[in-house]
């Protein structure tokens, strides 16, 4: 009985593997075929010397870096604050959180051009930096439910409400207690959420089109729709990309602390 209960897990481990690796290995060996007659690595090599690739890639980069540093700035003190002082409001906070996954990016997008265009009060999109940070605050939206749980995971494995007792008694104020104590003791989580966010906004497509700034994803779909080898090497350089994200979190969860299945 236990010998084909093993052979059967291995028959749909099997089979899962296959059907997730072969369309993989049929992309990669069909990126190679851009010399004719003979495999060769010149349609990534044309991606990389693609001036494009670089602005564009560079420019994901940085709006990344801004999405994180700007989810940070309104997670961590949420979920620490709804922790500490407001837990009836904990289903109220993470269904706001979970928004984002049911209303589609393009109907946020509208609202922004709607809302922030250049007759409004407030025209973020007058000038190419005010529609920059509306970018970073629209990627930070679609991140808000990755970021929040992640977080929100890290504040359950520490006595949230012990650590903040302790500080004040040492006569720390709210901000040093957030930056010095709680964040550090959340890094790992943090962490998990931020390379999340890194993830959802280098393949973004959506807000940064309707938006009309040159990030990666639009490039991804130009590419596609103009070449035939180069959107098969792009895709599986944006899969490495997307996986490695995905394996540092892994890596980064062993070294985060296990639940003391307190209620704070």
């Amino acid at each position: 009985m236990k010998q084909g209960s093993r052979f059967w897990a291995w028959l749909v481990f099997g089979v899962g593997t296959t059907y997730f690796v072969l369309p993989l290995v049929a992309t990669f060996e069909f990126s190679l075929r851009k010399r004719r007659g003979e495999y060769s690595f010149d349609a990534y090599r044309s991606v990389f010397e693609d001036p494009n690739f670089q602005a564009t890639f560079t420019y994901s980069v940085v709006v990344a870096v801004f999405t994180i540093l700007l989810g940070v700035l309104l997670v961590v003190p949420t979920a620490y604050w709804i922790r500490l002082r407001l837990p009836n409001l904990r289903p109220v906070v993470e269904f706001i959180t979970l928004l984002p996954l049911v209303i589609p990016a393009i109907v946020i997008v509208f609202g922004y051009i709607r809302m922030f265009g250049s007759n409004s009060t407030l025209p973020f999109l007058a000038t190419a930096r005010g529609t920059d940070a509306l970018l970073v605050i629209g990627y930070t939206t679609l991140a808000l439910p990755y970021m929040y749980r992640a977080v929100d995971t890290g504040l359950r494995t520490i006595d949230v409400r012990t650590l903040t007792e302790a500080a004040q008694i040492l006569g720390a104020g709210w901000t040093t207690i957030i930056a010095r104590i709680i964040l550090p003791n959340v890094l790992i989580a943090v962490l998990s959420g931020a390379f999340l966010s890194f993830a959802i906004v280098i393949g973004e497509f959506t807000m940064a089109s309707l938006l009309n700034r040159p990030a990666f994803g639009p490039y991804l779909q130009n590419i596609g729709a103009n070449s035939a080898y180069e959107p098969s090497a792009l895709a599986l350089i944006s899969f490495a990309i997307t996986w490695g994200c995905m394996s540092l979190i892994q890596i980064l969860s062993r070294f985060a602390p296990r639940s003391a299945n307190r209620p704070n």
